[in-house]
C-alpha cells in the first residue's frame, strides 16, 4: 500500500505509520477522547497496527489522527478521529479526510460508517448520512467495548 504525505502550513499530514507517534495518539485517546478515556496502550497499538491510519504531525508531535478499520475491498469504519484543541480551526480535520477519502482504493468501498456526537457537519461534506436502515444495525459492547461506548 502506497503512503501519501503532504505538508500544509507547517503541518505534515501522512499515511506513513512509521512517521506517526503512537505514544501521542494513546495519550490523547486515553486522556482527552470522550469515547476512550482510560483505554490501555496495547489496545490503541493493536488498533493502530491493524488499521489504515492518517496522522497530522507538528514539530515531531502527533497532533491529529484518524483510522479506517477496513478490509480494503468493500467496507471501512472511520474511528478515533481527533485534532488537538490547540491545532483546531486550521483545516486539519478536512485535510485528513481529504487524504483518507482520496485514496483510490477507498473510493471503491461499498460502505463506510462512523459514529459521532458533534461532527456531523464535517462528515456530511464527504457524503456520510444517517443510516438509511438503522433497524438493520446491531452491536455488542463487551470488555474493551466500554471504551468505544464512551459512556453514552
Amino acid at each position: 500500500m502506497e503512503h501519501m504525505t503532504l505538508v500544509k502550513d507547517g503541518y505534515t499530514i501522512t499515511t506513513d505509520k512509521e512517521k506517526m507517534v503512537i505514544v501521542d495518539i494513546h495519550r490523547w485517546l486515553s486522556e482527552e477522547a470522550y469515547w476512550s478515556k482510560g483505554i490501555p496502550f496495547d489496545l490503541v497499538k493493536t488498533a493502530f497496527d491493524h488499521s489504515f491510519c492518517v496522522g497530522v504531525l507538528c514539530e515531531g508531535r502527533q497532533v491529529g489522527y484518524a483510522r479506517l478499520v477496513t478490509d480494503y475491498a468493500s467496507f471501512a469504519y472511520l474511528a478515533d478521529v481527533f485534532v488537538e484543541e490547540a491545532h483546531r480551526g486550521k483545516g486539519l480535520s478536512i485535510a485528513m479526510m481529504d487524504v483518507l477519502l482520496g485514496m483510490p482504493w477507498v473510493k471503491h468501498l461499498r460502505r463506510m460508517m462512523l459514529s459521532t456526537i458533534h461532527a456531523h457537519g464535517l462528515y456530511e461534506k464527504y457524503g456520510f448520512r444517517a443510516c438509511k436502515y438503522p433497524e438493520r444495525l446491531m452491536e455488542v459492547l463487551q470488555g474493551a467495548g466500554m471504551y468505544l461506548a464512551g459512556g453514552k
